[in-house]
């Protein structure tokens, strides 16, 4: 790993304090947690000044808590967003761990009354965006760390929905004629951020921190093993993931499609955990395997595509996303291409995010903005505590 004064490092060093410094001028923030986890890693740093920045940040991002929609997701103006904020926040401002247990539980006594479909399902009845399984994943960022019984509300909801060895349960019911979701209408969504991979990241961290309950190692299972059903060869020779589960024969061509979200990482990422947490070394080395296709033949011209440049880079669709699950296939699985594919992204990134820092322009949320991108960057070229990857799935 290159010094803290060099390289990839020190560039997204230098850039998150400048997006810290210009934060309070912000209009229209949100209680996203993208600010606060930032400022958390800079915090953390031995730059006196760094440390300021993100004291300044973490104020201005305290006075935004309370606006957004209030629903209890993870992103796009949740509650549990907010809960993962400041948890991270109060790492740089300790008085905050008190609104956040408030808020923790509250979204504990929500969870108690199972407010979620098990039948006809929409996304916000399981996923990690929106849904019980980022609201568990949640709990699990920061400090201090949940007990297993605090996860367990949300965990059994996600084991019901996994009763069959076809996810019967987890075909959406919701989406007939929707303009953007109609073609998930009936089927059962494979991704990270919506679908079975996601879920599964959130039994995977509840068996973690719980134990081998037999409902839930079972609920697991079955996700892994359908997940694994869903996969083929694209016509780039890596192993991939439609967004929604199989009904056929695989479209042919290739995938381009590779992110945190959707695609091979995120996929792959959740099966090895769930494999390894189960203690089933033949699917993990599978999906290291299937990891290792895409880490073999990832090309940054084809797989990295949107408008605007953030999109390209940032944790959901982009490059960040892509580099975060490449450094915990390094760090967990020690997986030698995943170590040569972080040190390229980490490059790509740290050259290409000033362009995306432009004053005036900065999206400040973790999943599709600037702020998340760094916080990846920051963690996977220096030593750094990796409390805020549960939000990811990741760890």
């Amino acid at each position: 790993m290159p010094p803290p004064g060099h390289g990839p490092y020190r560039a997204a060093l230098d850039m998150a304090v400048r997006l810290l410094d210009e934060f309070p001028e912000v209009r229209h923030a949100t209680s996203d947690p993208g600010i606060p986890v930032l400022a958390a890693l800079v915090a953390r740093t031995d730059d006196p000044a760094a440390a300021a920045s993100a004291r300044r940040a973490v104020a201005a991002w305290s006075r935004t808590v309370g606006r957004g929609l209030s629903h209890d997701g993870l992103y796009d103006g949740g509650l549990a967003g907010t809960f993962v904020g400041l948890r991270m926040a109060a790492q740089v401002h300790p008085p905050l761990h008190r609104a956040a247990d408030r808020l923790r539980d509250h979204l504990l006594n929500r969870a108690s009354a199972r407010p979620w479909r098990t039948a006809d399902v929409g996304l916000p009845d399981y996923d990690l965006i929106g849904g019980p399984s980022g609201t568990l994943l949640a709990l699990c960022a920061g400090t201090p760390k949940p007990s297993g019984r605090q996860l367990l509300p949300f965990a059994a909801h996600l084991a019901v929905l996994c009763d069959s060895d076809e996810l019967r349960r987890l075909h959406t019911g919701q989406y007939a004629g929707h303009p953007r979701l109609g073609w998930l209408h009936g089927r059962v969504n494979t991704g990270m951020g919506h679908g079975v991979a996601g879920l599964a990241a959130g039994l995977t961290a509840t068996v973690r921190r719980a134990g081998p309950r037999p409902r839930l190692t079972a609920a697991l299972r079955r996700a892994t093993r359908w997940l694994v059903r869903q996969s083929f060869d694209d016509a780039r020779s890596v192993r991939s993931w439609d967004g929604a589960g199989l009904d056929g024969p695989p479209p042919a061509g290739a995938r381009a499609r590779q992110a945190w979200c959707y695609g091979t990482p995120g996929v792959t990422w959740a099966l090895w955990d769930a494999s390894d947490a189960l203690g089933d070394r033949a699917t993990a080395d599978w999906a290291a395997s299937a990891f290792t296709t895409l880490a073999e033949r990832y090309d940054e011209d084809f797989h990295l595509f949107g408008d605007p440049l953030t999109d390209q880079l940032a944790l959901c669709h982009g490059a960040a996303g892509v580099l975060a699950v490449a450094d915990a296939f390094h760090r967990w699985a020690r997986l030698p291409a995943a170590a040569a594919l972080r040190a390229r992204l980490a490059e790509h990134l740290s050259t290409r995010l000033p362009a995306a820092l432009a004053p005036g322009v900065p999206q400040t949320s973790l999943l599709e903005g600037a702020p998340g991108a760094l916080s990846a960057l920051l963690t996977a070229t220096h030593d750094t505590r990796r409390d805020w990857l549960p939000c990811l799935g990741l760890r």
